[in-house]
């Protein structure tokens, strides 16, 4: 789930207020047919009216709605931006985490050689940590060719098979 953009103008805590009431009406019809809600946080410099935007307070934000099928899907390419020192973070905070997205830093492209993060380190951790989930490809293929985005995905999938 992605809360959606604040209103500029309006009261920052009237607004978290209405999602934080969403949220728990939403999980509370997901949970009766057995479903988790997920909630992402994305960054602030691609996103500046995003509530959500680092994993402290948006895993604060979710303590607040008190629904045990809410959780939180950490995505590597937006922490990386707003955090940096993605590791620590999941080490830290990893019994929270539900989900992962990959992307290429900058410009969410392939999770290759030319990108600042180094994937196969941050998939070790994870495995390390005792994650038994998906690790979801959430970049932008940089080919247009469709046999090039394919080939692209494959070697993503392979980085991460550790």
């Amino acid at each position: 789930a992605l809360a959606g953009n604040l209103r500029p103008g309006e009261e920052r805590e009237k607004q978290i207020g209405r999602i934080r009431e969403n949220l728990r009406w939403i999980c509370e019809e997901a949970r009766a047919v057995g479903i988790t809600i997920l909630v992402e946080a994305i960054n602030a410099f691609d996103n500046k009216f995003y509530p959500f935007t680092n994993t402290a307070d948006t895993l604060a934000f979710l303590d607040s709605v008190g629904a045990a099928n809410l959780e939180y899907l950490y995505d590597i390419y937006h922490m990386q931006i707003d955090e940096g020192d993605v590791i620590r973070t999941i080490r830290d905070n990893f019994q929270y985490l539900a989900h992962f997205h990959t992307g290429g830093v900058p410009g969410r492209r392939e999770i290759d050689e030319s990108q600042e993060l180094y994937y196969p380190a941050i998939m070790k951790a994870l495995v390390d940590l005792g994650h038994k989930g998906y690790v979801a490809q959430e970049f932008i293929p940089t080919p247009k060719e469709q046999e090039k985005q394919l080939a692209a995905l494959e070697k993503a999938v392979k980085i991460c098979d550790v």
